[in-house]
């Protein structure tokens, strides 16, 4: 069986206390690469392979080192999170930017036999 990963963008936050305090640019403001809603759907075959060149540039490096395991996970048929969350294809995880987190949804697709 063949699988696909879709992340979703659920919600930006932004701290400016912790940015005027410890940030070089207090003034960095949220996240300049995601918003809530954006989707990125991730394939792994012969002809593509979006996890290893972590969707051609189109992802940030430091959001996609906080994810990539459970990405991984779901393109492998794994469960994500069995027992941590109400659905083992699921996950939902943040990146490491304290002051302006990005919190995203992994799911793990399996495909009918048939579109394999």
């Amino acid at each position: 069986m063949q699988h696909k990963c879709r992340i979703t963008v659920l919600e930006t936050r932004v701290f400016p206390e912790l940015q005027q305090r410890y940030l070089a640019d207090p003034q960095a403001g949220p996240c300049p690469c995601f918003k809530p809603g954006d989707t990125f759907l991730l394939e792994r075959s012969g002809e593509r392979d979006d996890f290893w060149h972590m969707l051609d540039g189109r992802f940030c490096s430091e959001a996609w080192d906080a994810i990539s395991r459970y990405v991984y996970a779901a393109l492998q048929g794994g469960s994500i999170m069995k027992g941590w969350t109400n659905d083992e294809k699921m996950m939902i995880a943040c990146c490491s930017d304290g002051t302006r987190p990005v919190i995203f949804k992994i799911e793990r697709i399996d495909l009918p036999e048939e579109e394999e």
